[in-house]
């Protein structure tokens, strides 16, 4: 007996071994993608700061291009950081909403009928809608169908269609992770659906819904196709979203690119690394809400 476990002890160790190995493999694998994955990322960061630092200054921040042509100095971005501000926060109140009732109906009310059914059909298919499809439809409905001109507004509800399927997907899976233990704990207490709803599985999803938010806020800031048709480009200031043409970052960073002159570039590579830094503070903030709101552990 003995004998024969001497004789397996070997095989079993080999075995040990080779997994080991394959683990190891595996691992560095997994690492070196990870590596390779950084390459592009770490380029695109360290060409956008050491091309756009030296341009990003208060003078930037704090001037318009009224009156300034392409090549000559100074000038700003101060009209489209306001344009930009503007029209993500009109489309986020557009979108949030709509985007939250959509996903409550979804987990809390839909039963698998033909109508939820169809909705998380048609949420998918917005999800994969191109961005210049959606300033084509503003363009024709908005625009040239009812008669209105370029405005801000009508670039917020060209962004507000793609915020749409984003904030519906995110807010749907922290509905679903909320414990059903909760919601028939409120039943059983007899509090109404709609009230179980707002104070007990809304607030538990919270942190995960602003996070949604935040993720559907940074994937329209940087569209540029739906803002050329649907607010066009000005280098005037104008503060009112909802009158003239407006001016975004997007469209500044592009009217500014296309222009050959030396000053005309330096300003697109400040516009774009402002846009890069707007969009990591946005995210920021939606980490240290969810930081703040975490419980604390004993």
């Amino acid at each position: 007996m003995s004998a024969v476990t001497s004789r397996q002890t070997p095989s079993l160790t080999q075995v040990s071994a080779g997994r080991k190995i394959k683990d190891r493999v595996v691992q560095a694998l997994v690492y070196l993608s990870f590596l390779l994955a950084l390459i592009p990322l770490v380029s695109v960061l360290w060409t956008v700061v050491s091309n756009g630092a030296k341009r990003l200054d208060a003078t930037f921040l704090t001037h318009s291009m009224n009156g300034l042509a392409g090549h000559d100095p100074g000038g700003g971005v101060y009209h489209a950081l306001i344009g930009t501000l503007q029209e993500v926060a009109l489309a986020a109140a557009l979108a949030v909403p709509l985007g939250l009732l959509t996903a409550v109906y979804l987990v809390e009310y839909a039963q698998g009928g033909r109508l939820s059914k169809a909705v998380s059909f048609f949420v998918d298919v917005m999800t994969g809608v191109p961005s210049i499809v959606a300033g084509l439809f503003v363009l024709a409905f908005w625009l040239l169908g009812l008669g209105f001109g370029f405005s801000g507004f009508a670039g917020a509800m060209a962004l507000a269609i793609l915020m749409t399927p984003t904030v519906v997907r995110t807010t749907e899976e922290m509905l679903k992770l909320v414990p059903n233990d909760l919601r028939e704990a409120s039943f059983a207490l007899g509090v109404p659906r709609w009230r179980t709803i707002m104070f007990v599985v809304l607030p538990t999803a919270l942190t995960g819904i602003l996070s949604g938010v935040m993720l559907a806020v940074a994937r329209v800031m940087g569209e540029t196709a739906p803002l050329l048709l649907t607010n066009f480009v000005t280098k005037a200031i104008n503060p009112n979203p909802f009158q003239g043409p407006q001016e975004a970052l997007p469209t500044f960073i592009w009217d500014q690119s296309t222009d050959p002159n030396l000053n005309a570039v330096d300003r697109a590579w400040a516009g774009a690394l402002l846009l890069i830094i707007i969009i990591m503070l946005l995210n920021l903030v939606a980490r240290l809400i969810a930081w703040l709101r975490k419980p604390a552990t004993r």
